[in-house]
């Protein structure tokens, strides 16, 4: 079986002419010699150019130095702290773009209705391929999806010889709900959310501005994620559960081992870029800083405006002092590392 996507040979990192899309560590110590990420554990010490690299992925049982995260930030790498085999995302650090351009163009898209209603439209497109959705209310789409997925659990069950009762979902703890099948679906649906949340990141998209779902801060992450339910994580739960293996692990492993086989990781990368920036729109995206302003757009950053805004409609007379930190912060600073004391009963 192939290497899971993010198991590339790090030996092998300098001989590609792109970045590798994404390098998993666990159980090792992550840290920096020279302008390479050094990663040590008790098998082998590892050199990893952080210019080549899309996302670093840290999983259990790593640690990390200060500087890192920091050469890596340098190096438009993003940082993102998973769980076992990466498919469970907990925290996220800059990802490698420096622009929020494709940020402002998906608010631009999500606060106009006409234009997020063809978003949508988009995504549905791509579940009913042949199909012209360009008229279809959302009321609509729903209805198709819902009858498409009907169809699907009754293939899937006769294919398999798998009882299927209906879908049971319980929010907060999705896999304690329903039969094998079910909470086999959920573990895999599960998984699939935390390998779309790390493209999205990495992208530099928002996770929470979604075009079919909202309300929720990973509504762009469920738009994404349904994209593939269908061709992934629910035959994958009937086929687990016609052959016995039933545990949450198991929908986990057989999902990775699918995706790493099937190349979803740029899948997804590339239909995200279409969906947001679709082919022929004009979008830039300038990796630059300013400020932003209501009469002339933006004006450049880096600059005492005091002095030397003189344009009516654009000069300040706001209070330009070091604001207090105030009561609320909380600031948590340990002591030099030479000063610190020997453990009781060493001598220093």
């Amino acid at each position: 079986m192939a290497d899971i996507w993010w198991k590339a040979d790090p030996h092998d990192l300098h001989r590609l002419t792109d970045r590798v899309s994404s390098v998993y560590i666990e159980r090792s110590h992550v840290d920096r010699e020279d302008n390479a990420v050094l990663v040590i554990n008790g098998r082998e010490n590892v050199r990893i150019p952080a210019a080549m690299i899309a996302v670093v992925l840290l999983g259990p049982g790593t640690r990390v130095t200060h500087g890192a995260i920091r050469l890596l930030a340098d190096s438009g790498t993003a940082v993102c702290w998973v769980g076992e085999q990466g498919v469970r995302l907990y925290a996220s650090g800059l990802g490698p773009s420096r622009s929020s351009g494709l940020l402002h163009r998906q608010a631009w898209l999500v606060t106009r209705p006409k234009e997020r209603l063809n978003v949508a439209r988009a995504m549905y497109a791509m579940r009913f391929p042949g199909e012209d959705v360009t008229k279809a209310t959302m009321q609509q789409l729903r209805g198709k999806e819902g009858t498409r997925f009907k169809k699907l659990y009754q293939e899937h069950s006769r294919r398999t010889g798998v009882p299927w009762n209906g879908r049971v979902y319980k929010t907060g703890d999705a896999f304690a709900a329903g039969d094998d099948v079910n909470r086999l679906f959920s573990a895999a649906n599960t998984a699939l959310y935390g390998i779309c949340h790390a493209v999205i990141v990495g992208l530099g998209a928002s996770p929470g501005l979604g075009f079919v779902h909202t309300g929720s801060a990973i509504s762009f992450i469920l738009d994404v994620a349904d994209l593939y339910k269908a061709e992934y994580t629910l035959p994958l739960a009937f086929d687990l559960a016609a052959q016995g293996l039933t545990e949450e692990r198991d929908a986990r492993v057989a999902l990775r081992d699918r995706i790493a086989d099937t190349k979803l990781l740029s899948r997804i990368v590339t239909d995200v870029k279409a969906l947001l920036n679709p082919p022929g729109t004009d979008f830039d995206t300038p990796e630059t800083s300013a400020l932003w302003d209501e009469h002339v757009g933006t004006v450049a950053a880096g600059t005492n405006w005091s002095a030397q805004d003189t344009h009516p409609a654009t000069r300040s007379h706001l209070d330009l002092s070091a604001a207090a930190l105030g009561e609320q912060h909380i600031a948590i600073v340990g002591p030099e590392f030479e000063d610190q004391a020997p453990p009781p009963g060493q001598q220093p």
